[in-house]
């Protein structure tokens, strides 16, 4: 179980969210809505802040190295669950183990023909899938993924979400997409002018229920 409970939480001095009570049960894929401003990356951050050897991180702003490969840029997931040498011959000289280690990564999430590409030369969708990547890499029990299909078309993007949320115990995962909120998650929290104001089950919500959490 993760947890989060906070009376107020601050993006330096400034309050964003108040009275947060948040809990994630192992199995449940959380989708994060609300109009852009809501809270949802103040959320995302906070929670990775308190459960940071547990959360596989993906945020909006990739942060990808340009010049390096999809290779190294998802070999970066684990630099910190490796020693400096390690990490250096890999980025140098990488090793059969973490090419395949890789590799399976890439090939599950369509990538596996652009593992010695530099990222400066991937489009925009490429750039999500290798950040998806990093994080996945890390194999970490909890994703915490801030808009990460937004560039794929709508059949991609669902076929993405399904793949990271299969490979973790659970998520929370700020979308924009309403409808792919209910086709791939189990549970929505909505977060409006400050508050949560909705946190249910997806089998009792409807696109018009979500739509609530926009006006």
């Amino acid at each position: 179980m993760w947890q989060l409970h906070s009376p107020a939480l601050k993006r330096g001095p400034r309050v964003i969210l108040q009275n947060v009570a948040i809990d994630i049960a192992p199995g449940e894929r959380v989708a994060l809505l609300g109009a852009s401003g809501a809270g949802k990356s103040t959320l995302l951050t906070s929670f990775r802040q308190r459960y940071p050897d547990d959360a596989a991180w993906c945020p909006q702003d990739p942060g990808l190295v340009p010049m390096l490969s999809v290779f190294h840029n998802i070999y970066m997931g684990r630099l910190a669950q490796y020693s400096a040498w390690k990490n250096l011959r890999n980025l140098v000289r990488p090793q059969s183990s973490e090419l395949k280690e890789v590799e399976t990564v890439a090939t599950e999430l369509g990538i596996s023909a652009l593992m010695y590409t530099s990222v400066d030369r991937l489009s925009g969708g490429q750039v999500q899938r290798t950040a998806l990547g990093r994080a996945l890499y890390t194999r970490r029990p909890l994703l915490l993924a801030d808009e990460p299909v937004s560039s794929l078309d709508e059949h991609q993007a669902q076929q993405l979400l399904e793949t990271a949320l299969a490979a973790h115990q659970a998520s929370l995962v700020a979308l924009h997409d309403r409808s792919l909120a209910l086709q791939c998650c189990t549970r929505v929290i909505g977060l409006r002018h400050g508050q949560i104001v909705m946190d249910e089950p997806v089998a009792s919500l409807t696109l018009t229920d979500l739509d609530r959490l926009y006006q």
